[in-house]
């Protein structure tokens, strides 16, 4: 579910204060969207948001959780209808594992 390659690659690109505050700014921008997503379908932003969301998703290597959003997307692209359940689903497990597999790349004995 998570690009652990994306993860190391980026935290080498921009350095290790760098990538804290990257996911800082991911957390807080992509929870915002994520809380909105049921008033964003009554309004017809979801494409637009979830758009947004697969962007971040993928940038930090939320793989599985910017898969969800590419997938409602086209749908709601396509006037479908968007089942929000599991991308919201896929967003918090997305979250719990990144949180924890970072906790554990941070420990001064992980490889």
């Amino acid at each position: 579910m998570i690009d652990w390659m994306r993860v190391d690659e980026l935290r080498h690109e921009i350095g290790d204060d760098g990538f804290a505050e990257v996911v800082d700014l991911f957390l807080d921008e992509v929870e915002e969207v994520v809380e909105r997503l049921p008033a964003s379908a009554a309004l017809g932003r979801l494409e637009g948001d979830l758009h947004f969301l697969k962007g971040s998703a993928w940038n930090l290597g939320f793989a599985g959780f910017g898969t969800l959003c590419q997938a409602g997307e086209k749908r709601a692209a396509a006037g479908g209808e968007v089942d929000i359940g599991p991308i919201l689903a896929g967003y918090a497990q997305s979250k719990a594992e990144f949180m924890a597999g970072l906790a554990d790349r941070q420990r001064p004995d992980a490889a």
